[in-house]
């Protein structure tokens, strides 16, 4: 398989935080939209996006949480955002396309992990509707704003995606449930999501990209109990992380920070990232890399056609 998914040397690896990344990029005039901006990873990309001198909207399902964690915060703003509902995806796009206002940065980190078993909108399997479809949903409402902006969106995947391809013939997982394979699938979804989305909107000025943020202890594993995460080998029996590739929050967000205002990739997209750098494609037996099925076009095609038909939804449509 022909790739651009190679290593480029960008100087920057595992333990860089996000503020090594943004070190001389100056973000004033630029506004980004960080998905759940307000925990784990969201919050540190939020800070560290609104210190380089960003305006940073900050859409939160939980509006008082966040008010909590970033209301003290420069050049932040709050919005209420459910992803898992299109209709409040549709009320937030209206809101801010109404401001008139250019978006140069979209980082689309909300997401949940492992989750129960759980539906939303009609059936749909919810970490598929929350962590793709959603975002599909997100961008393609804000896609006028996004494409004055001609800048870059950001989709936030996980090593997770080796877990499982787009399951094309049950993607509710209708025929029997696991909660692993089905966040395997919604992060390959985010992949695929970038490589297509980077393909219609390039001519735009827009680039996208995917990323692995790496393995951080966040609010993302709450739907895990604590005796699963000791027997993965992740923490110990008083929840201190053990495993020596766990990162720190603020290294965590330094990739996605990263794919997002480096200069570095001008002229790329479509690309996944990891470790603050473009991956290269998996190698059986490596733990790193992108696997092939996530960065397919003709899936990713695939993909976006399911997507709209879904959600009712496609800025490319005809």
């Amino acid at each position: 398989m022909t790739t651009p998914q190679h290593r480029i040397g960008s100087g920057f690896g595992a333990r860089s935080t996000a503020d090594d990344v943004l070190q001389g990029i100056d973000l004033s005039g630029k506004l980004a939209i960080v998905t759940g901006g307000y925990s784990g990873l969201g919050l540190e990309t939020t800070r560290a996006l609104a210190r380089a001198g960003a305006h940073v909207v900050v859409p939160a399902r939980r509006p008082e949480v966040a008010k909590e964690a970033v209301g003290g915060l420069d050049g932040v703003e709050l919005d209420e955002l459910d992803l898992g509902d299109l209709d409040s995806v549709r009320h937030f796009a209206e809101r801010f396309l109404a401001t008139g206002r250019s978006v140069e940065i979209v980082i689309n980190n909300a997401g949940i992990m492992a989750s129960p078993e759980t539906r939303v909108g009609p059936g749909w399997e919810a970490q598929f509707a929350t962590n793709h479809l959603g975002h599909y949903a997100l961008v393609n409402r804000l896609w006028p704003a996004v494409a004055r902006g001609r800048g870059r969106v950001v989709s936030v995947s996980s090593r997770g995606h080796h877990n499982s391809d787009v399951r094309w013939d049950d993607t509710n997982f209708e025929r029997g449930y696991d909660k692993w394979q089905a966040y395997g699938q919604a992060k390959t979804a985010n992949i695929l999501f970038a490589v297509r989305l980077d393909e219609l909107g390039r001519d735009a000025g827009v680039r996208a990209f995917s990323v692995h943020p790496g393995s951080i202890l966040t609010p993302l594993q709450r739907h895990l109990a604590r005796e699963e995460m000791v027997a993965a080998g992740w923490i110990d029996e008083q929840g201190n992380a053990i495993d020596s590739t766990f990162k720190t929050p603020e290294q965590g967000a330094a990739t996605q920070v990263w794919a997002a205002t480096s200069p570095r990739l001008a002229g790329m997209g479509g690309l996944y990232c990891e470790d603050c750098d473009v991956a290269e494609l998996y190698t059986e037996g490596e733990r790193s890399g992108v696997r092939d099925y996530a960065v397919d076009p003709e899936r990713a095609a695939r993909l976006w056609r399911l997507s709209a038909g879904l959600t009712g939804v496609d800025a490319f449509a005809g």
